[in-house]
């Protein structure tokens, strides 16, 4: 099992920067694929970019291409989402993930909230 917990979120303005933290429990992280999602109010969720379990290989949702940026230290056993540039769009409550694969997700945490005002 692995317990995972999301921190950082936030209220902020377009165009204005956020960090969020995702910080595992039980297990290491450095066996899993970690991704993040996000899901807006009446929305299903969606995802927002991966990282492979040794940080060499990430990819991204369009969306948020060139501005996020995912990284993880598995030494702490956390994940980070860099969120730069934010738009109003980008509201929504983030979850962080880890799973065998890009592909397939076991364990999730309870999100934080990120609203960006226009």
């Amino acid at each position: 099992q692995v317990q995972l917990v999301e921190s950082g979120g936030g209220l902020v303005q377009a165009g204005d920067s956020l960090r969020l933290s995702c910080t595992a429990s039980g297990r290491s992280i450095s066996d899993w694929a970690m991704g993040w999602f996000r899901q807006a109010p009446g929305k299903e969720r969606e995802f927002v970019g991966a990282i492979n379990w040794m940080g060499h290989s990430s990819y991204y949702a369009d969306s948020v291409k060139g501005r996020f940026t995912i990284s993880r230290d598995n030494a702490k056993n956390q994940l980070f989402l860099q969120m730069n540039s934010l738009k109003p769009e980008d509201t929504a409550v983030y979850y962080c993930a880890a799973g065998s694969s890009f592909q397939s997700y076991e364990f999730w945490g309870q999100g934080t909230q990120v609203t960006v005002s226009s």
